[in-house]
């Protein structure tokens, strides 16, 4: 059976958005292990800021700090059911943009659920098939940015992925658990854990392609 992204956005939207609502205002102030300079207030902020701004027409091709910054401080003395409500208001409409231009905030939601999810120390929605297209989607990308290098396999035991050719002729495979290497793929691993997988071959050269989204983390993330 093919994913509906759309479905898919909107059921992690709404997880989302109960997940925050049950935290208190101390949980929502603390910071996010994978996106330090944030709280997880403000990264709910990023995350409805970003639904505005697309149906505004303002996404740079970068997704840059600058742009990311403002959506946090345009929101910055609201409560965190302020803020769902608005990301509640733009839902329909957002969705609607999703179906004629294709489903790309899909993979923000996924990605930041699962950082909220680690701040809050609240786990779950780890087998969804929204994330598994993220996580196939972002192989995609690491594959690219890999470039000429010789292929490389990710082994999740039912998930699995080839950056080019035969996956019995990669020269180096990493096997972990299908999450953790979802979460590696979107940037939020460590090179130590990507090498500690590492069951054939060396990891090093790929490491920037797992840069993808940002510079590795050099701890583990806590709640994850």
């Amino acid at each position: 059976m093919s994913t509906d992204p759309l479905a898919e956005w909107q059921q992690a939207h709404e997880r989302v958005c109960d997940l925050v609502l049950a935290a208190d205002d101390a949980a929502m102030d603390r910071p996010v292990p994978a996106t330090p300079d944030w709280s997880a207030r403000d990264l709910l902020s990023h995350m409805v800021g970003l639904g505005a701004d697309v149906l505004a027409g303002d996404e740079p091709d970068d997704h840059n700090e600058r742009w990311t910054r403002a959506q946090v401080e345009a929101r910055r003395d609201r409560s965190t059911a302020d803020l769902v409500a608005e990301w509640r208001a733009l839902a329909p409409d957002l969705v609607g943009w999703m179906r004629e231009n294709g489903p790309r905030p899909l993979g923000d939601v996924v990605i930041h659920e699962q950082d909220l999810r680690g701040a809050l120390g609240v786990p779950g929605a780890r087998d969804t098939a929204g994330l598994a297209a993220v996580r196939e989607r972002m192989a995609g990308r690491v594959a690219d940015a890999a470039g000429d290098l010789p292929p490389l396999l990710l082994d999740g035991g039912s998930w699995t992925h080839v950056t080019s050719g035969d996956p019995a002729e990669a020269v180096t495979v990493v096997r972990a658990d299908g999450f953790d290497l979802f979460r590696a793929l979107t940037s939020r691993r460590t090179a130590d854990q990507l090498r500690a997988w590492t069951v054939r071959g060396d990891v090093a050269p790929y490491l920037d392609a797992f840069a993808a989204l940002g510079p590795l983390p050099e701890r583990p993330l806590a709640g994850e």
